[in-house]
């Protein structure tokens, strides 16, 4: 599974829990975050989403799931907004604030929440402040699960900050760290976004580099993550999916 999803092959992996996710709300929620995340890198498959997230969100019991269902709703939204063809602005906050109210502090999902809220507050809300609070949040929760691929994009999007601050130091940190843990968990769709973003504080020459490793591993996978792709000029970028478009020009760190 992991590997299906680490290069790209998310219907793939969908496939192999849809036995499963018809009945058992855990595989259920696994296929619609799956899913989501192919919207993601893809801005396409909008549909195939929405039917996954609903049926999780039926299946969903307890207040742990629910609360997973929820979180999994507020992403989806955010991704839309973001990538889709509408704001979903309102949507993404209301479930993300469902999440928040059914989760205890300590619960195991409260990093993941802790970081889609940070993705809200800077890319929708443009609230550098929240942000960084959010982030700092789901970067120390995840550090203490151990759980490097969150890490991985926690790094990221503090890099990013610190970036835009103008602290090329602390955000060159960032990024590393962000690109080295993406190298050893092997998640090869996320090393090419990983290495354009490391390549915007680096030397000229080190970073033309850098754009050249990225370009070549999003031609690759087939021209995905599309918003990078058509950054880099790369070879076989999609054109406008049909159920959904890049409603505006995706720069920086939208994951």
């Amino acid at each position: 599974m992991w590997r299906l999803r680490s290069r790209a092959c998310w219907q793939e992996a969908a496939e192999l829990l849809r036995p499963a996710a018809e009945r058992d709300p855990t595989a259920a929620l696994a296929r619609a975050e799956l899913l989501i995340e192919q919207c993601l890198f893809t801005a396409a498959h909008w549909t195939a989403a929405e039917q996954a997230l609903r049926l999780a969100e039926a299946l969903a019991t307890g207040p742990e799931e629910r609360a997973a269902a929820a979180c999994a709703r507020g992403f989806l939204a955010y991704v839309a907004s973001v990538l889709g063809a509408r704001d979903r602005l309102d949507e993404a906050q209301a479930a993300l604030g469902r999440t928040s109210a059914l989760l205890p502090p300590d619960a195991p999902g409260r990093p993941l929440l802790d970081f889609r809220r940070g993705l809200v507050a800077e890319n929708l809300l443009r609230d550098r402040t929240a942000a960084w609070i959010a982030y700092r949040r789901a970067h120390e929760g995840a550090g203490e699960r151990g759980d490097e691929l969150l890490r991985s994009y926690t790094w990221r999007h503090l890099a990013a900050l610190a970036q835009a601050a103008g602290d090329h130091d602390r955000a060159r940190e960032g990024f590393d760290a962000s690109l080295r843990l993406r190298e050893q968990l092997g998640f090869t769709v996320g090393v090419a976004p990983a290495l354009a973003a490391l390549a915007e504080v680096s030397a000229p020459d080190e970073a033309a580099r850098m754009r050249a490793e990225a370009a070549r591993l999003v031609q690759a996978l087939g021209g995905v993550p599309v918003w990078l792709a058509r950054q880099l000029g790369a070879a076989r970028t999609p054109g406008a999916p049909p159920d959904g478009r890049i409603g505006r020009e995706a720069r920086g760190t939208i994951s």
